[in-house]
């Protein structure tokens, strides 16, 4: 709610100049995705007689709509920056208007493939002049909000543009068989014409947008192939995300022979443009349902899993479609294609932008978003002339045939690539090794998180605080402690390494900024060590009488620091201390997240031997820490340590209040003088292994 006194911010809509150009933007996507579906079954219909010829027509058009933006893109961006912008999007506009209108009248293929290009090259200047144009028009504090409705419209139109195009199909095949005048009309031309209005509402509304300024800053664009050879040298050192990329472009893959071959697999099914219409939809409708409840569904799997998962089941489903000849059951699957894939490409979103550092993260969407309109390309150029060159064929089981043609060859391909990168990203990502995926899968989908061992169940309340040097945490640590007690809460405050007789040996080792010369396994084993005495002497009596137990440090401390950051294998760091602590792990995960640049210079006083290591050892440590959290959100609080100190508690304290009990009355705690035990037995679940 918002404070008494205080109004509630504007909404980025309320700004009618963006509105407008927005109500455009939302237009001229819709004409977009009209344009697609009704060229490439324009090309096809022309075709038709002629099965090879149709698969290269269909994939001409593809072809057509991509290779100017990977050829001309750099010189659209340089046109946005030295020319009148509204005037530039008002006659980019009028361009496409008439363009996608001559269409229906010529009805020629060769027309169809120069009038596709002509668009494209249009497109090159309006796309540029507009993403331009939306920081003038909106608050620095509104851009990422104006941002997130340009997507909105940019693929939320894709479905509304498939189901427009299926009904003005129908309306269409309905008026070519009652005027008379229009019986050598494609069925098509319709939806066309629709199309070609789209762009002209567009030029209407930008044309009344006089807010727009003629030049305000300057938009560089540089090519698609040197984005792709400057991200890789951004994402290829860093596994993790090296996997991501591969596994999504994989996806992307597939996905584009979907789309190169749907035209002329639907029509070998006995569907017509309507049809096609519908097939595409059901592509981003999937998706929109993978993205919104797939996660939600399987909460409890880990995210590295559910990735490499979701692609494996969309090769498995795209085989499937390729095999079944009934149009009804090739939607039903098409949909659950598209949510696994929504399911993917969200995941990985979502693990590179915590894998990635904020001054790397545009540079590496950016690579990504190029590579993968240029493996669209490749795939759409190879995909229909490999249809074509397969032909049909019919199988004979003796009274039954089968027809297997090009389209279906494609598709079994496509999903026998995404399976292998799902599994390789699988194993390559995954970060519950040891543990059975089958029974973490069945868990999730009920809802719980499957164990590597018997649960442990004890009555107290487990509390760890993670984090890089200089983070906070201990401060925080201890603040939450302090108000824990003022609650009337029996609390034990501790700490790692140092918490025991034995523990403050090992400190003093650990630390000792002269130990250069102890290696790395070395280093994991005591730390393991004193975590064992640590369980052993403290935490787990603690817990067992009741008390809330709140720790500097735990197991994730070893999995950063001596798993990422001293290059250990993670399975191996994991496993010896789920047998030193006998597999117990925090309710609740508090972490830290301080960029280490910032987290270092707090440090005051002589740096200690983990202090002193270089930055990128750090930054390593900060990755890990995250990627642990991005792993099991249901665990974990992340707060940005950059915030004031004041913010940080109250975040942590309003996290913490949820799984309190209710607060101890003074009186009993004097009446009896101990403490009642938390309400309830608490779950241990296992450590990751």
């Amino acid at each position: 709610m918002t404070a008494p006194g205080r109004s509630r911010p504007a909404h980025v809509l309320a700004n009618a100049p963006f509105r407008r150009l927005w109500m455009a933007m939302s237009v001229c996507s819709l004409g977009d995705w009209l344009n697609i579906l009704a060229l490439t079954a324009l090309a096809g219909n022309l075709t038709q007689s002629d099965y090879r010829l149709q698969s290269l027509a269909v994939g001409g058009v593809f072809i057509a709509k991509m290779l100017p933006a990977v050829l001309l893109g750099p010189l659209a961006g340089v046109f946005a920056d030295r020319f009148d912008r509204r005037l530039m999007m008002v006659v980019a506009d009028l361009l496409r208007f008439a363009v996608v209108l001559s269409i229906p009248f010529v009805r020629s293929y060769q027309w169809v493939i120069v009038a596709t290009v002509l668009v494209e090259c249009v497109n090159l200047f309006w796309v540029p002049a507009k993403d331009a144009t939306v920081p003038n028009l909106v608050r620095k504090d509104q851009l990422e909000s104006a941002n997130r409705l340009n997507l909105l419209v940019t693929y939320g139109t894709a479905p509304v543009a498939a189901m427009l195009f299926a009904a003005l199909s129908v309306v269409g095949d309905v008026i070519t068989s009652v005027v008379p005048f229009m019986s050598g009309q494609d069925a098509t031309s319709l939806a066309l014409v629709v199309n070609a209005c789209a762009y002209l509402v567009s030029a209407v509304l930008i044309f009344t947008l006089r807010e727009i300024p003629k030049r305000d800053g300057a938009i560089s664009t540089p090519s698609v192939l040197k984005q792709i050879v400057e991200g890789w040298r951004f994402v290829g050192g860093n596994q993790l995300v090296r996997g991501l990329i591969i596994g999504m472009l994989g996806a992307f893959a597939a996905g584009g022979a979907v789309v190169g071959v749907a035209k002329i697999y639907v029509q070998a099914l006995g569907g017509g443009d309507a049809a096609y219409g519908v097939v595409f939809g059901a592509v981003f409708v999937g998706m929109a349902l993978g993205m919104f409840f797939g996660l939600r569904l399987l909460r409890e799997l880990s995210r590295r899993r559910l990735f490499g998962l979701a692609i494996t089941v969309a090769g498995l489903v795209l085989v499937a479609t390729a095999l079944v000849h009934n149009l009804a059951i090739v939607v039903m699957l098409t949909v659950l294609l598209g949510a696994c894939a929504g399911i993917a490409w969200i995941i990985g979103y979502t693990l590179i932008g915590l894998e990635v550092e904020d001054g790397l993260r545009g540079r590496t969407f950016s690579f990504l978003q190029s590579t993968a309109r240029v493996t669209l390309l490749l795939v759409v150029a190879v995909a229909n002339p490999l249809a074509a060159i397969f032909d049909v064929h019919w199988l004979r089981f003796g009274g039954f045939a089968y027809r297997f043609d090009g389209s279906n060859l494609v598709l079994v391909i496509g999903g026998v690539l995404a399976m292998v990168v799902g599994v390789l990203a699988l194993r390559h990502m995954d970060d519950r090794k040891g543990v059975s995926l089958a029974g973490d899968l069945i868990a999730a989908v009920r809802g719980e998180r499957f164990p590597a061992e018997a649960a442990e169940a004890v009555p107290g309340l487990f509390v760890a605080f993670e984090g890089g040097e200089g983070s906070g945490k201990t401060t925080q640590s201890r603040l939450i402690a302090i108000w824990l007690r003022d609650q009337g809460y029996d609390v034990v405050q501790t700490r790692e390494p140092g918490s025991t007789k034995v523990g403050m040996r090992l400190r003093a080792i650990l630390l000792d900024a002269a130990e250069r010369g102890l290696s790395a396994r070395s280093e994991a084993l005591l730390y393991a060590a004193d975590r064992a005495e640590h369980v052993e002497k403290v935490i787990r009596p603690a817990l067992y009488r009741g008390s809330l137990v709140i720790t500097d440090r735990y197991v994730d401390s070893s999995l950063a620091y001596q798993g990422a950051g001293r290059a250990l294998d993670p399975k191996d760091v994991s496993k010896i201390n789920a047998w030193a602590t006998g597999g117990l792990v925090p309710h609740l995960t508090v972490l830290i997240d301080t960029p280490p640049q910032v987290g270092l210079t707090r440090l005051g006083g002589a740096a200690d031997r983990i202090e002193s290591e270089p930055l990128d050892f750090h930054e390593r440590v900060r990755k890990e820490f995250r990627a642990l959290a991005a792993a099991a959100p249901e665990r974990y609080l992340v707060v940005d340590g950059t915030l004031e100190a004041e913010v940080i508690t109250r975040q942590i304290q309003d996290r913490i209040r949820d799984i309190l009990p209710d607060p101890v009355p003074q009186e009993s705690e004097d009446a009896t003088g101990t403490m009642p035990a938390i309400r309830g037995d608490w779950t241990m679940p296992t450590i990751r292994d």
